[in-house]
């Protein structure tokens, strides 16, 4: 991966991958990938539709088509989920990204009522104009007493956050550094806003030294923006965040650390990585979601500068063109965050943690590999493409909802679940999760040939 490096900053995609040749005895419904119907030339844009819809029918129509799923309840350690061909599959649930298990809880529920009642459901306009109401000023005040950085900007979704973040700070004569698997809202940001877009190999720091030096040298006069997460969404893994700020710095370089999954789920007072590495506080920039521990959509951008909040405002349009969360949803918001900074909320990352260390012990148990270090994101793998889609297949016929992750968003046949624990899921529950997966694995592996 030193081309990564080496590649001239007019270069920085990935090298295309394609795919592999069809195993035999495999039918079309184990075989492609989407990424094959983003690549299709020819004139007619509704017909790359139509050969996408044709073959994701196929794989419905064989059970091995899992998205676009329908949940049938609260989305709690166990759910009904209707699939698109219409089939029910009812049983644990390591689908939803819920990770304290707020969304039906008595204070956010009563919260969500009272907003209502004062309030209405409608902001009626964007943070720009008049969109927000009086809660949006005590939230963003709490949000950033939490993270110890006085300035806090809400975004109507967390994806809004990071590509508004990006895109509104960064011109096109300034550099993105940004890791190659950051988030898709990220890299999507970085794209919109310059071209000199640098990708840096996964949580290799000295990489990103080299990059900034090279940056700093050929072009002293611009901006860069150094992009990482907190906890990966497909690895689950970390970077040092203490060494990428003392390094963004040492280049007059910003730091923006995306704390989507982490912050509330993790560290004793639910700060995330930033407070595991001592960094609460220290980081330039942090955006994050409210959709995976906060029982709501929406993202925020945390920072020090009110003159950088206020540029957000007008020049991050996610923000600016965008109806600003409703007050339901800012009262949601207050009521998790107050339940994650109390002595409940600390009791519940206790329970998550040990769930967690239950399925990933269990797991390999069966000698299943596990990726990353334990957070809500329980990486699993499953290997080729085709063997994961039927093995997903028999783990939802077997009352296991879980969420298949294959190529294009991980390598080619590095196919993986991403189970995603929350703190209702006991010991036990996530033991009984593991047989499922592991005995679904051997179903898929005699059913295709594959390892």
């Amino acid at each position: 991966m030193d081309d990564l490096l080496d590649r001239p900053t007019t270069e920085n995609a990935p090298a295309p991958v394609t795919t592999e040749p069809p195993t035999p005895g495999l039918g079309a419904e184990l075989r492609g990938s989407s990424f094959d119907f983003l690549t299709q030339p020819g004139t007619d844009l509704a017909a790359k539709a139509q050969a996408f819809h044709a073959w994701a029918q196929h794989r419905t129509q064989h059970g091995v088509f899992p998205y676009g799923k329908r949940l049938g309840g609260r989305p709690g350690a166990t759910a009904e989920l209707t699939l698109l061909d219409g089939q029910r599959h009812a049983g644990l649930n390591f689908s939803s990204q819920e990770y304290l298990s707020l969304a039906r809880h008595p204070q956010v529920c009563a919260a969500a009522l009272m907003a209502m009642d004062r309030y209405g459901v409608h902001s009626a306009g964007s943070t720009a104009l008049a969109g927000n109401v009086e809660e949006t000023t005590a939230l963003e005040a709490e949000l950033g007493e939490h993270l110890r950085m006085p300035e806090v900007l809400l975004f109507p979704t967390g994806w809004a956050a990071g590509f508004g973040a990006i895109k509104g700070l960064v011109r096109e004569t300034d550099h993105v550094i940004i890791d190659q698997l950051a988030h898709n809202c990220l890299h999507e940001g970085a794209k919109a806003a310059t071209p000199h877009i640098h990708l840096h190999r996964h949580l290799d720091v000295n990489h990103v030294e080299r990059l900034l030096q090279r940056v700093r040298r050929r072009d002293p006069h611009n901006g860069i923006l150094v992009v990482t997460e907190g906890c990966f969404s497909m690895d689950a893994d970390a970077p040092d965040l203490a060494r990428l700020q003392a390094l963004a710095r040492a280049h007059g370089a910003l730091l923006l650390a995306d704390v989507a999954h982490d912050l509330g789920s993790l560290g004793a007072s639910g700060g995330g990585q930033l407070e595991l590495q001592g960094l609460l506080g220290q980081v330039d920039l942090v955006m994050g979601s409210f959709s995976k521990t906060f029982a709501s959509n929406g993202g925020f951008v945390a920072c020090h500068d009110r003159a950088i909040k206020e540029y957000l405002r007008f020049y991050a349009a996610p923000n600016t063109f965008s109806n600003a969360l409703s007050p339901v949803q800012v009262a949601v918001v207050r009521a998790c965050l107050r339940l994650v900074r109390s002595d409940e909320g600390a009791a519940r990352r206790d329970r998550l943690m040990q769930a967690i260390l239950a399925l990933r012990s269990a797991l390999g148990t069966h000698g299943i590999e596990v990726l990353g270090q334990p957070s809500p994101i329980v990486p699993v793998m499953l290997g080729p493409d085709a063997l994961a889609r039927v093995a997903c297949r028999e783990m939802g016929a077997a009352g296991l909802l879980a969420n298949l992750v294959e190529y294009p968003a991980v390598s080619l046949n590095s196919a993986r679940l991403r189970m995603q624990v929350m703190a209702d899921h006991t010991p036990a529950l996530c033991a009984t999760a593991a047989h499922i997966v592991a005995d679904a694995l051997a179903k898929a592996r005699g059913m295709t040939g594959l390892q």
